[in-house]
């Protein structure tokens, strides 16, 4: 499976850079249709496996703003942290990067009349949201994230 990895670190150039993830890169989670649906809750299938989206102010984490750390719902793998959450306006949780070494992959969406890029933990293949280039400082990135492709865990104090 080809993917375009989004290669994110603050403070210098935006690479794209198009390849294939293997096992020996990335630890992959492969589970069949009912796998997924005995693990996860129904919101959480339709949006992660069916590349479904929820209502805008609607999630958990859309105005969550404690410290700690975003993990795909579907395999744990640790993608967003509190530090890059910024409130785009938009009703789903924004960051302006991933945490370093985050395995996502991006693919071009052509759904609904519109060409978007669409997020994906390459870890599982979870749909998590989308990217758009109209995010604030350091990077101008907007990662919108459906919340229910999430699980939060908060920081220790």
């Amino acid at each position: 499976m080809k993917y375009t990895l989004l290669l994110l670190t603050v403070g210098t150039i935006i690479f794209f850079v198009t390849t294939s993830v293997c096992a020996t890169t990335i630890e992959r989670i492969e589970k069949t249709d009912e796998e997924w649906k005995a693990i996860l809750t129904p919101d959480q299938y339709v949006i992660t496996r069916k590349k479904g989206t929820e209502p805008p102010f609607s999630g958990a984490y859309w105005n969550l703003h404690e410290k700690g750390t975003y993990v795909c719902v579907c395999c744990g793998a640790v993608i967003f942290s509190s530090k890059e959450k910024f409130d785009s306006g938009s009703g789903w949780p924004s960051f302006w990067a991933t945490v370093k070494d985050a395995p996502i992959a991006t693919k071009l969406d052509s759904s609904f009349g519109m060409e978007r890029t669409e997020v994906l933990c390459a870890r599982c293949d979870a749909h998590l949201g989308h990217l758009f280039s109209d995010g604030p400082p350091p990077t101008g990135m907007r990662y919108c994230i459906n919340s229910a492709a999430l699980n939060f865990i908060a920081e220790e104090e």
